[in-house]
């Protein structure tokens, strides 16, 4: 206190200290200005972007799968809901033991545990629908990442609990029952590998996908078949929402003007369920009626192939390939096992066959032989061939080559009996017996008889051709294949030695390097039974928008009439050396075809899928009158050899069959192929009568409802 008695305040801080505080303080302002005048003016651009993206949130809306029908509006494949119980934590009451008495309530409906204990989610993070999470965890997961937005604490649960929990979610703020669309297949594994299945999308893809406006993680696409093929179509365009959200993470309102979403097209194919169930069966009958009498598993008949189809559209009627697997189970995800259990079965289920293996032709193959030597002058149909159970040729590798001798002996000569074979043949029997000899001298050529090397492997190669062989149809199919027709220049280059005479011969009668799929086989029928017009096969009838309006209409896509259209090719050399064409092409005579189609007629009457095979085929109980060849083809792959079966001249053997009715005016050309089947007639031609009977069964039901 001073002398007044008045108190009086000494600063005893040194005015340096002062002077250092305020530049302190001074310092600490700039700091801050500093970094406001780089948030606000400097970087404002770079932060107001991710303001807008922390304010701005798209929603992808996913766009309803087109369905896939058969001919007749039969579905094939569709989208029926799946019902998930979702919780959106910023919903649920305050109250912690009312949460627990809901989740308690939700276990027990759902089967989902009510906890799991403690998760570290770097090791085991949440994956809806996938992740062995309890409720708590879930929900802790919900509340950490997105409160507002709901989490799947249950997927796919059956229709009546889904029902139950949306009844009780008026009690039970913030559960609720999101319902979403799965894949469908009412016909199954009926129609699987026409059809096909759908996938995640997997990485490959994904840049793909995502560029045409599909979600990681939640979309599926197509895998196989159809599915697959017409992805683009039956996928549509997902949707697009963009809203604001508040800092927790909920919806305020739109941002900007909704992008709806378009629903994939449907899809018609050219199947008639029908006769796909009645194909499928017969064929499944007929293996286990042989393999029932088989003693060693070598003579096991382990799969086949059924086609039908209109020879006049190119109308794929039915497609069985068996055995076959259950789309269905691939609808939700594909289980490891199971795919797993598909790819390791030799006979390769999720193969289809009808496009996709390569096979030995056999002799359904003498068909092209027929044609061509018919329509080079070879042979015509006054010309008699003598036809002994075996003959003797010179095996050359090149002109001058002396050859050695090499036996080659036909069907009915087996162990030494039936030397004569079939004595003498024109070419209607000759068709009609399916004589190897035959078409051995008319596609090689033999002495005096069948002189100039007879049809030779280069004009044999554009006969094939034409007809259907070599290149795959332009099916809309994924696992679509090429077949073989080779030629000198290909078996140089890939098995790197000469052309033989006897390669020929084989050649002639579909074996050898001949390979071609079962599609291929009736695609070559059918154009003869469609007088030469060669129809390209489709399995699609037609495109149809979402609300049922054609846009894509059938129209059949004719590829050539081998009577108008010149795409045989002339050749200026046809030796052992190889092909050399003249660049000039010609038709094929329209009486060639009808020449083929009698002795294809004469076969089910006195040949091989009538009286000289006792009738086994039945093609005398058809309702109407039909042309066919049969084939048996011998074969030697990996399966054969490792079994000890290759021995040359005792190889196993296909069945094949492929016939058309009515004769007179075809409807339906149908082939069947049976693995290890051993002989066309008794085992295929069966198979493919009975198709021919169902389909006829079938339209006379049709006429009957139609009936006033």
């Amino acid at each position: 206190m001073n002398e007044n008695g008045s108190s009086t305040l000494h600063n005893n801080l040194n005015p340096w200290r002062i002077t250092a505080f305020l530049i302190v303080i001074g310092l600490v302002f700039l700091v801050y200005i500093g970094r406001l005048f780089l948030l606000q003016v400097v970087n404002y651009q770079e932060y107001a972007a991710q303001a807008e993206e922390n304010r701005i949130r798209e929603i992808n809306v996913p766009a309803e799968r087109g369905i896939i029908y058969d001919r007749n509006g039969v579905i094939l494949a569709q989208n029926i809901p799946s019902y998930n119980i979702i919780i959106t934590p910023a919903n649920l009451p305050d109250d912690i033991s009312e949460d627990q008495r809901i989740f308690r309530e939700l276990a027990v409906l759902t089967g989902t545990p009510l906890s799991q204990g403690i998760v570290d989610p770097q090791l085991d993070p949440y994956v809806e629908c996938k992740s062995d999470h309890g409720i708590i965890q879930i929900v802790e997961y919900g509340e950490t990442s997105a409160p507002f937005s709901p989490v799947k604490v249950a997927c796919d649960v059956n229709r009546k609990i889904a029902q139950i929990i949306q009844e009780k979610s008026v009690d039970w703020p913030g559960v609720g029952v999101d319902v979403t669309p799965i894949r469908d297949y009412p016909t199954g594994s009926l129609t699987a590998n026409i059809v096909g299945y759908l996938g995640p999308i997997n990485p490959e893809n994904k840049e793909r996908y995502v560029a045409l406006g599909f979600q990681e993680n939640r979309d599926k696409v197509g895998y196989a078949g159809i599915e697959v093929e017409f992805q683009n179509e039956l996928g549509g365009h997902n949707g697009l929402l963009t809203v604001e959200v508040d800092g927790a993470g909920q919806v305020m309102r739109n941002a900007r003007e909704p992008v709806p979403a378009k629903p994939g097209d449907n899809v018609r194919l050219t199947i008639d369920t029908r006769l796909q169930q009645a194909a499928e069966a017969i064929l499944i009958d007929q293996l286990n009626y042989f393999n029932q009498r088989v003693i060693f598993d070598d003579k096991l008949m382990t799969s086949g192939v059924v086609i039908a189809m209109n020879p006049k559209t190119g109308e794929i009627l039915a497609m069985v390939s068996y055995p076959t697997y259950e789309n269905n189970r691939m609808a939700r995800e594909i289980p490891f096992y199971y795919y797993e259990q598909l790819i390791q079965d030799a006979r390769n289920p999720l193969l289809n066959h009808a496009v996709g293996d390569r096979l030995p032709a056999g002799s359904v193959f003498k068909l092209v032989t027929a044609t061509g030597a018919l329509n080079e002058g070879v042979v015509t149909p006054d010309d008699i061939i003598t036809t002994p159970g075996k003959i003797t040729i010179a095996n050359k590798y090149f002109p001058n080559d002396p050859g050695r001798s090499r036996d080659f002996v036909d069907w009915i000569y087996k162990d030494g009996a039936a030397p004569e074979g079939f004595r003498e043949l024109d070419i209607f029997h000759g068709i009609a017996f399916s004589s190897n000899v035959f078409f051995y001298k008319v596609g090689g050529g033999y002495e005096d008889e069948v002189p100039n090397g007879g049809l030779g492997i280069c004009r044999l190669g554009t006969y094939a051709r034409a007809l259907g062989y070599g290149d795959a149809p332009d099916i809309t199919l994924p696992d679509r294949i090429n077949g073989l027709i080779p030629d000198p220049t290909w078996k140089r280059i890939t098995q790197g030695e000469s052309w033989a005479t006897g390669d020929t011969y084989i050649s002639s009668v579909g074996q050898g390097f001949v390979i071609a799929t079962p599609l291929q086989v009736l695609m070559s029928a059918a154009t003869i039974a469609n007088n030469g017009k060669l129809m390209e096969p489709t399995i699609v009838k037609e495109i149809l928008d979402s609300e049922g309006n054609v846009i894509q209409p059938f129209i059949p896509n004719l590829r050539w009439d081998l009577t108008q259209d010149a795409v045989i090719d002339v050749f200026s050399t046809d030796s052992l050396r190889g092909c050399e064409t003249t660049g000039e092409k010609k038709t094929i005579e329209p009486w060639v075809f009808q020449v083929v189609q009698e002795g294809m007629h004469l076969a089910t009457g006195v040949g091989t899928l009538g009286d000289l095979s006792d009738n086994v085929s039945g093609f005398d109980k058809l309702p109407v009158s039909a042309a066919g060849k049969t084939g048996t083809a011998e074969y030697c792959d990996k399966y054969a050899f490792a079994k000890g079966l290759c021995d040359y001249g005792k190889w196993p053997s296909h069945a094949w069959t492929v016939a058309y009715a009515p004769f007179e005016d075809p409807e339906i050309a149908v082939v069947a192929f049976v693995y290890n089947g051993n002989e066309g007639a008794p085992v295929a031609g069966p198979i493919v009568r009975m198709v021919l009977q169902s389909y006829f069964e079938l339209k006379a039901i049709d006429a009957a409802a139609e009936r006033p």
